[in-house]
């Protein structure tokens, strides 16, 4: 199995068979990383009007500006990534990049390939959508902000510096293209990536690709639980909704992401058992649990 291979998510299938045998990490191939900050405020879920997304929760945010791709006749406007595929792709990326202590990043010499890589069905519609999500990440501008004590920090920049994968026709249609792929993270992204990068559970996380609400839960929950204290932590409805569901609004705004919120956070607590997390009128309560990764150094 080449090395490329070896960094495949499981696919859904494989990833709720191994979790029906165990839940644990039994090595360093069942890790996948997110940013810390993309932990606490995430990409969109569903598809954005217009080209700019932002969201911010307390002392974190984030804004995902869409972005232009060079046809070869000119440039070409992109859409702003949303749903799982983003996720899925910014973990691989993340994964491979820190293992292999580069920004440089090979993606298969085919659409079809990549797709097998992130635990996806290689059919006409996937190949479709991991076209219109790839080019959309690829062009898009990403600036998270964070504070830290007196700091306030910025991150700003195309995460993705040069894409240069599936340029052939046949490539694009899922066979094998005459070179293999190849894409490179910007030196600013990969930087901060190295400082805060939080380790995830592949088997968890690739369960839980059906739901991005699940997956956003799911990375917060690994991020934040164990840095709780003594005294558990808890967070009302207007905050959560502020962080996962901006899109809801109106008078029963809170009620009605209640309803989507507590089905995905159920998902997550089956697939993260050790996370001590409570439904409580007027939101949750976060009670300090082990993140579901120890965290420790790549390759210790």
């Amino acid at each position: 199995m080449s090395e490329l291979m070896k960094r495949r998510i499981l696919t859904e299938g494989e990833a709720s068979e191994a979790l029906m045998q165990s839940s644990s990490v039994d090595s360093m191939s069942d890790i996948m990383f997110f940013h810390s900050i993309m932990c606490q405020v995430g990409m969109p879920r569903s598809k954005v009007k217009g080209d700019r997304f932002e969201r911010v929760c307390g002392d974190v945010g984030i804004l995902i500006s869409a972005g232009e791709l060079w046809t070869g006749k000119k440039f070409e406007q992109q859409i702003v990534p949303y749903g799982s595929l983003p996720r899925l792709i910014f973990a691989w990326m993340n994964t491979y990049a820190l293992y292999h202590k580069s920004p440089e990043i090979p993606v298969g010499d085919s659409m079809s390939e990549f797709l097998a890589l992130l635990g996806k069905p290689r059919t006409g519609p996937a190949i479709k959508a991991l076209k219109i999500q790839m080019m959309a990440l690829a062009a898009c501008d990403i600036r998270l902000g964070w504070t830290k004590g007196t700091d306030r920090n910025t991150y700003r920049g195309q995460p993705i510096e040069r894409f240069t994968a599936w340029s052939s026709e046949k490539a694009a249609e899922g066979q094998k293209a005459l070179w293999p792929g190849t894409l490179r993270l910007s030196d600013q992204y990969y930087d901060t990536l190295i400082s805060q990068a939080v380790p995830l559970n592949v088997k968890a996380l690739s369960s839980l690709r059906g739901s991005s609400l699940a997956m956003d839960i799911y990375v917060m929950l690994s991020e934040r639980l164990h840095r709780i204290g003594s005294r558990p932590v808890s967070v009302h409805w207007k905050n959560l909704r502020d962080q996962f569901g901006q899109e809801y609004a109106g008078a029963e705004a809170n009620k009605d992401f209640r309803k989507t919120f507590l089905p995905a956070l159920k998902k997550v607590l089956a697939v993260y058992p050790e996370a001590r997390v409570k439904p409580v009128t007027g939101g949750v309560l976060l009670m300090s649990s082990p993140p579901p990764v120890p965290y420790r150094s790549v390759g210790n």
